[in-house]
């Protein structure tokens, strides 16, 4: 039978029910703190069990609060420990305890490169607009500062940079920004951050800036495009004019010194050969001295043999008469190469002592020809 039918027995709560209504509610919780009582001590009433589940409660709460204290730090990481609010000390990689509620933990990846990127349009010192996109590596360099120093690093970085790239090309032309100049005012951006980072204790240290696109507005690229294709074929034309510059100096230089030496030699020659006719002109006044007769005919011999030596014509004049006698000396030197041909043994000087005599005894057959008309 079910305790809460007519004249059912008693009720789950170890009392019996009387027909007139539902359990007290009161009586049933007065039961149960009984039982629990129980667990504590016996029957020394509801204080006696209080004291009893004290020290176990206790116990627990400790245990578990000392568990929660432990906290592992890996090894790229530093922990920045804060003792009722205020800074402690920073720990690194390894296995920690702290007073939970006592102190806070906060980790920080300081190894790690981070990256940030930003873009945007900036005015340079010759008052013309560029679009820059710039990325920024760092690292954290002090994981006190990061952490207590500013507020939100992050965007006191992002504000710094806008600042430093600023400065930077307002201070910079166009063509240093857009080409020549780009990889330095990267370097200069950098240095500048870097300061401004330094002088709020950011902790943040900046490893390189890296300018991935600098151009001119799009409304305008066109034109910054033509003033780009100029200057790039300026200075195509000045590569290889330099290269011509480079090819012919060089050529000109040396046919210059050559030019020279050949001069220097000729001079050299000149002078030792005046200074050997001054020397032989010297000498022959001496002998001219000792008999100006004898020198004087073989001064006029070797001026006529030096003569003659370059001549292929000689006109002779005979004397006591009118006629003059031509001697051919190519055409005869020729007849005298054709006849020596079929030989092919004879020399030059036979060759000139032949033409030499057949020279002679042509004057002598003249020479009998004019006198045999004298006499007559």
């Amino acid at each position: 039978m079910a305790w809460n039918e007519p004249g059912g027995g008693k009720d789950p709560w170890g009392g019996n029910r009387g027909n007139d209504g539902p359990p007290d509610i009161d009586e049933a919780l007065n039961k149960l703190k009984e039982k629990f009582a129980s667990f504590g001590g016996g029957s020394g009433g509801g204080s006696g069990a209080s004291k009893g589940l004290l020290p176990v409660a206790l116990l627990a709460l400790v245990v578990i609060w000392g568990l929660l204290g432990f906290y592992q730090v890996d090894e790229k990481e530093q922990a920045v420990v804060l003792r009722l609010g205020k800074y402690s000390n920073t720990v690194g990689s390894g296995l920690h305890w702290n007073p939970p509620a006592i102190d806070s933990v906060t980790t920080v990846r300081v190894t790690e490169e981070r990256q940030y990127s930003a873009r945007g349009l900036m005015l340079t010192q010759d008052e013309n607009i560029v679009e820059i996109s710039l990325t920024v590596q760092y690292n954290i360099a002090n994981a006190k500062d990061f952490v207590l120093s500013i507020k939100d690093p992050e965007t006191s970085l992002k504000q710094a940079t806008d600042s430093a790239l600023r400065h930077v090309v307002g201070s910079t032309g166009l063509d240093g920004v857009i080409s020549t100049g780009r990889e330095q005012v990267a370097v200069s951006t950098a240095e500048k951050l870097q300061d401004l980072l330094n002088v709020y204790s950011s902790g943040i240290n900046v490893v390189k800036i890296n300018i991935e696109e600098a151009r001119p507005p799009t409304e305008v690229k066109a034109a910054y495009d033509d003033v780009i294709k100029a200057r790039e074929d300026l200075e195509r034309l000045v590569n290889e004019a330099q290269a011509y510059s480079n090819g012919i100096i060089p050529e000109a230089r040396g046919e210059a010194q050559r030019l020279r030496e050949e001069a220097e030699g000729y001079l050299s020659q000149v002078v030792s050969k005046s200074q050997g006719e001054a020397k032989r002109f010297t000498t022959l006044l001496a002998e001219y001295k000792k008999a100006p007769e004898v020198t004087r005919e073989r001064l006029y011999i070797d001026a006529i043999e030096q003569v003659m030596s370059s001549s292929t014509k000689i006109l002779m004049d005979t004397e006591g008469g009118n006629n003059m006698l031509y001697l051919p000396l190519d055409k005869l030197v020729q007849q005298g190469n054709t006849a020596n041909l079929p030989r092919g043994s004879a020399s030059d000087s036979q060759m000139v002592d032949r033409i030499a005599n057949e020279v002679i005894e042509k004057l002598q057959r003249n020479s009998n020809q004019i006198q045999s008309e004298r006499r007559r």
